[in-house]
């Protein structure tokens, strides 16, 4: 394209050889739009004849070539149109519909492409439809890096220099003060291309299918095993293919020199531990003579193990959502049965959540089963000792952190939004929710406060603020109640006022 706009900005001072020129270059690009219409058409025709022949094969192909020609055919209009609309300008009520360049009246008028171009903004628009139909084709034949590269150097749209070497824009190269004959040669280039590069990608397309390629020139014989790791007392499944054979000729498939079904399928009942190793042939005619290809393969048998790791502790409370990690080494972690008698049991995200109940024993046994081949076995169990949850400590909350500290602020204590709680700690190895259910404050004056909840009421609250600095508030008889529904009594919490 851009060798035609050079040439273009040589017709600033047209002369009627140089009109000529256009004219002969106009038609020049109309015919060969014509022979490649024809040779796309040829194209098509293949593609629509292997599509015949194996649909299966060449219909993803197929449908992406009638993209491409869609799209081709829309931009060539497009461009049509915009030549048509320019022509109609210049010549007006003698202009005829897809005129070229020869059967223009007016081929020196320089007015309309600056008009149409630059002032009514279709030159940026032309841009920008160049820049999406070259991407639209780069994406259809991405794997082909010299097509891709020859596409994007076709339609690209730099910016020029003006005759003072300043630089321009490319619709400013092409539509400003330019002959209009220059400007509508350039768009029938355009065309040209937009066909040429249409027949490419789509012969790229159809190459692409191999739909007549009936011959392999490389064998190789594989082992495709659903796993390499079985269970003793399962079986172990591996898929054995020949690369490149001829559907039509199906080859046979020996293993340890016994003859194995036609589909290449070996099972065997795993026995013993370790590792399992078989060689076998696969027998196949080629050049009327039979070939045969050797292959070994190997598996690992296993005892039926369990791993379960208590991400707490080793031990396991009563009422509490204990989180177990549990797994087994080859399977995938949905074929998992966990059971835990006297305990509920749910999965949440990728742990299991054992929640012993009130009355369960000191000791439980948790069985982790498997899905494997359709049967249900057993993994591996493993006994936790089951407890009560301990006892936590009673913390003052300031402003969202936990004060073990025996002084505080009185600001901090007759602060409403402050308040009591029960907890680990952060250094805690578990992290139950307790709530408190109430308290009683003693202060130094003999008064004490009954306190319902985990705050500070207004009567306390005013009490405090009559204190002297030094004063001990005592925090006493403080019951939580943790999620196994137990109430406790904690420890007394003594905040001396700094």
């Amino acid at each position: 394209m851009m060798y035609l706009v050079l040439t273009a900005m040589l017709a600033l001072n047209v002369s009627a050889a140089i009109l000529n020129g256009y004219v002969a270059v106009d038609d020049s690009l109309h015919a060969t739009i014509e022979t490649t219409v024809t040779s796309n058409q040829a194209i098509y025709q293949h593609f629509e004849a292997a599509l015949s022949q194996n649909p299966d094969k060449v219909q993803e192909w197929y449908d992406k070539a009638m993209d491409v020609k869609k799209k081709s055919e829309e931009m060539y209009t497009y461009v049509q149109n915009f030549k048509d609309e320019m022509v109609r300008m210049a010549d007006g009520s003698d202009a005829q519909p897809n005129a070229t360049v020869r059967q223009m009246k007016k081929q020196d008028n320089t007015n309309v492409p600056h008009n149409y171009g630059i002032n009514m903004g279709h030159g940026t628009e032309l841009k920008n439809k160049i820049h999406e139909f070259e991407e639209f084709l780069k994406s259809e034949c991405s794997t082909d890096q010299a097509l891709s590269k020859d596409i994007e150097g076709t339609f690209a749209t730099p910016d020029g220099q003006d005759p003072d070497g300043k630089t321009v824009s490319w619709e400013s190269t092409v539509f400003l003060e330019m002959p209009i004959c220059a400007t509508i040669t350039v768009l029938t280039k355009l065309q040209n291309d937009i066909r040429n590069y249409e027949g490419k990608v789509v012969n790229y397309l159809l190459s692409a299918t191999d739909a007549g390629d009936v011959r392999v020139n490389k064998m190789g014989a594989y082992i495709i095993p659903s796993s390499e790791y079985v269970i003793r007392g399962s079986k172990y499944r591996a898929q054995i293919i020949l690369a490149g054979v001829d559907s039509t000729k199906a080859p046979e498939y020996y293993i340890n020199g016994n003859k194995i079904n036609d589909q290449g399928i070996y099972e065997v009942i795993a026995s013993g531990t370790g590792e399992q190793r078989y060689k076998g042939q696969i027998a196949y005619q080629h050049l009327g003579e039979t070939v045969y290809l050797p292959f070994e393969g190997k598996y690992i048998v296993g005892e039926p193990t369990a791993t379960i790791s208590n991400t707490d502790l080793n031990i396991m409370y009563r009422g509490y959502n204990n989180p177990f990690s549990i797994s087994v080494p080859g399977i995938a972690s949905d074929k998992l049965q966990v059971r835990c008698q006297g305990a509920a049991i749910t999965k949440q995200g990728g742990f299991w959540i054992i929640k012993p109940g009130a009355s369960s024993p000191d000791k439980m046994t948790i069985e982790v089963l498997a899905d494997v081949d359709g049967k249900t076995s057993a993994m591996g169990s493993m006994v936790f000792r089951v407890k009560n949850l301990p006892k936590p400590n009673a913390y003052f909350e300031n402003n969202g952190q936990l004060s073990e500290e025996m002084k505080i602020q009185r600001s901090a204590l007759i602060n409403p939004k402050n308040r009591i709680v029960a907890s680990y700690g952060a250094d805690g190895l578990i992290q139950a929710k307790f709530t408190i259910k109430g308290f009683q404050v003693k202060l130094p004056t003999g008064a004490s406060y009954n306190i319902a909840g985990d705050k500070l009421d207004a009567k306390s609250i005013d009490a405090i603020k009559k204190l002297k600095q030094g004063n001990v508030v005592n925090i006493m008889y403080i019951k939580a109640i943790g999620p196994d529904g137990k109430e406790v009594t904690l420890r007394p919490l003594p905040l001396e006022l700094n």
